[in-house]
C-alpha cells in the first residue's frame, strides 16, 4: 500500500463550552446565597466591577453617568389571570423510639424593574459614639467540649487520669456519644484498657446525663441510673429495645414480667429521656430560607409573580474607569488584561440578567400551571414534569431543572422549593384527568390521620377507598407512599393507638 500526502478541506460543526457559557450555566443553578458570594468574589478580582450603591454614593463633581446597552422595557412583574384552576385541575374527590466612578451598565433590566439587581451592598463599619460596642456583641455560647473539660478540670485531679479524660473528651461526637476505638486510644496513650475504662466510667457521670455512652442502650442506662430507676424490669426493657421499636407490647410484657399498665408507665418514662444528650449544646443557628420569587394575589383575582429584589446583586461595569486605564496602558499585556476584565464584567452582568429573566419566566409558568393548588389547596396540585414547562417557556428541560434547583417561592400557602410543583401523575379510575402523586399522598395521610382507633385502615382498605374516589393506584404504591411519609403499618398504628387509649384512661 503506497503512502502519499494530500491536503483536504473539511467543514464540521461542534458545540464548544466556552468559559462564559459555563459561567452562565453555573449561575443558573446557584442559590441566591451562592450567587451573592460569587458576585462578591468577582468584585474583589475585577477592578472594573462595582456595586451600584458605590455609584450612588459617588458625589465627585464632573462625573458623567453613561450606560450602555439598556434592555428593552419589560414589565416589573408577571401578572397571571386566575383561570388556571378551571382548566385541567384535578377533581376534588432511626427512630421508631423517637433553607465610584462614572459607570456604564452592561445590558440588563431598566431601573425599578423586577429584573433589576438590587442590594447586596455591605453595611458601614462606623459606630455611634454614644453606643456601647460591647453591648452589641453576642456572647458565644459554651460548647459541649468546653462544658466537659470544665467538669474534668474540677472533678479529676490526678494528672494522668486528667490526660486520659481530655483524650476521651476529644472522642465525643456532637450527640454526646463516645466514638472511636478505645483500644486504639489506649495504645496511643500507652495506658491499659482498664485505666481507660475506669476514667470513662467517671466521665459518664458528667453533665449532661448520658454523655460518654457507646450505644443508645448505655446512654439510657446512665440516665435511668442517675434517677435511681434502673430496676430489673427497666433493664429488661432496655435489653429489648428492638421489641419496643416494633411496638410488640405482648412480647415486652413477657420479658419484663410486668402487666400492661406497668409497661405503659415504663415506656412513658423511657421516652422522657434524652437519646442524644450532647445536642443540648448544639448552638448552630438554622439559616432561614430567603425566597428567590415572591407571589401574591392581585385585585383582579389573578396572581402577581416577581423576583425578590433583596436576593439579587446589583453590579455595574465602570466604562469610564476602563477608558482611563486603557489610555494609560503602555504594554500589550496591560491592554490584554484590561480588555479581558471588561469583557468578563460585561458577561457577568448579562449572565445575571439572563438568570433573573429565566427564573421569573419559569416561576410565572409554574404558578399558572398550579393555579388550582394556590387557590384551593394541595388536592388540586396538577401532575407536571419538566418537559411541560420547558416547551411553554421555550428552553431546554435541563435549564428548567437548573432554574428550579435550590430556588424558593414565597406564596400565600407558604414557602416552597420550585421543584415541589413537579409531581408524577396517577391515572383516574374513570377516565378523567390524571391525579398528582403529591395530591394522592395528601389524601392518604388525611385518611390515616382521621382513622378511628378501633378501625385502623389497612393498605388494601386505602386502595379500595381511593378507587371509589376515582384514583387508580396499586397497593404497593400506597405502601411506598406511606413509608415515604414515615407512617407505620396498620399493625403498628393499631398498637400505638391502643397504648395511647390505655394511657388516656389511666
Amino acid at each position: 500500500m503506497a503512502l502519499n500526502q494530500r491536503l483536504d478541506l473539511r467543514q464540521t460543526q461542534s458545540l464548544v463550552m466556552t468559559p462564559q457559557l459555563q459561567q452562565a450555566i453555573k449561575l443558573l443553578q446557584m442559590s441566591n446565597a451562592e450567587v451573592s458570594q460569587f458576585v462578591e468574589d468577582a468584585l474583589q478580582q475585577n477592578p472594573l466591577l462595582e456595586r451600584e450603591e458605590e455609584e450612588r454614593n459617588d458625589e465627585r463633581a464632573g462625573d458623567e453617568r453613561a450606560r450602555e446597552g439598556a434592555p428593552d422595557d419589560t414589565a416589573p412583574e408577571a401578572r397571571l389571570e386566575g383561570a388556571g384552576a378551571d382548566e385541567g385541575s384535578p377533581n376534588m374527590a432511626e427512630d421508631n423510639l423517637w433553607d465610584g466612578d462614572t459607570a456604564a451598565r452592561a445590558p440588563g433590566p431598566a431601573e425599578g424593574e423586577a429584573y433589576s439587581y438590587l442590594g447586596t451592598g455591605g453595611g458601614g463599619t462606623e459606630f455611634d459614639g454614644g453606643e456601647n460596642v460591647l453591648e452589641r456583641t453576642l456572647a458565644r455560647a459554651e460548647t459541649l467540649r468546653e462544658h466537659l473539660l470544665d467538669q474534668l478540670n474540677v472533678d479529676i485531679t490526678d494528672p494522668i487520669e486528667r490526660l486520659i479524660g481530655a483524650h476521651l473528651v476529644d472522642l465525643v461526637d456532637e450527640t454526646g456519644y463516645l466514638t472511636g476505638d478505645l483500644g486504639a486510644a489506649a495504645s496511643a496513650l500507652d495506658c491499659t484498657s482498664e485505666a481507660l475504662e475506669r476514667v470513662r466510667t467517671r466521665l459518664a457521670r458528667f453533665d449532661p446525663p448520658g454523655v460518654f455512652a457507646r450505644s443508645l442502650k448505655e446512654c439510657l442506662e446512665i440516665q435511668l441510673r442517675e434517677r435511681n430507676r434502673l430496676d430489673p424490669a427497666m433493664q429488661a426493657l432496655l435489653d429489648n429495645l428492638e421489641l419496643l421499636a416494633r411496638r410488640d407490647m405482648a412480647a415486652l410484657k413477657s420479658v419484663c414480667g410486668v402487666d400492661e399498665a406497668d409497661l405503659a408507665e415504663m415506656v412513658v418514662e423511657l421516652r422522657a429521656l434524652n437519646p442524644k444528650p450532647g445536642l443540648v449544646f448544639d448552638n448552630s443557628v438554622a439559616q432561614p430560607i430567603t425566597p428567590d420569587v415572591l407571589m401574591h394575589a392581585d385585585n383582579a383575582g389573578g396572581w402577581v409573580v416577581e423576583l425578590n429584589s433583596e436576593t439579587l446583586p446589583r453590579v455595574l461595569v465602570n466604562a469610564q474607569y476602563f477608558a482611563r486605564l486603557s489610555r494609560g496602558a503602555k504594554s500589550k499585556d496591560d491592554k490584554v488584561y484590561l480588555t479581558g476584565c471588561f469583557q468578563s464584567a460585561n458577561w457577568l452582568v448579562k449572565s445575571l440578567h439572563q438568570r433573573a429573566t429565566t427564573i421569573l419566566k419559569v416561576a410565572a409558568e409554574l404558578v399558572r400551571q398550579q393555579d388550582g393548588f394556590f387557590a384551593h389547596g394541595v388536592q388540586f396540585l396538577r401532575p407536571l414534569v419538566l418537559r411541560d414547562i420547558a416547551e411553554i417557556v421555550g428552553v431546554h428541560e435541563s435549564t428548567v431543572s437548573r432554574v428550579t434547583t435550590n430556588k424558593y417561592i414565597a406564596t400565600p400557602r407558604g414557602l416552597y422549593e420550585l421543584k415541589y410543583f413537579f409531581t408524577s401523575s396517577i391515572a383516574d379510575a374513570h377516565g378523567g384527568a390524571a391525579h398528582s402523586a403529591e395530591a394522592v399522598r395528601f389524601r392518604i395521610r388525611a385518611m390515616i390521620d382521621n382513622e378511628p382507633p378501633g378501625d385502623v385502615l389497612s393498605d388494601d382498605k386505602i386502595v379500595e377507598t381511593l378507587h371509589k374516589g376515582g384514583i387508580e393506584i396499586a397497593r404497593r404504591t400506597v405502601a411506598k407512599y406511606r413509608e415515604a411519609m414515615r407512617i407505620p403499618s396498620s399493625v403498628q398504628r393499631r398498637r400505638d393507638k391502643g397504648l395511647a387509649q390505655h394511657l388516656a384512661r389511666g
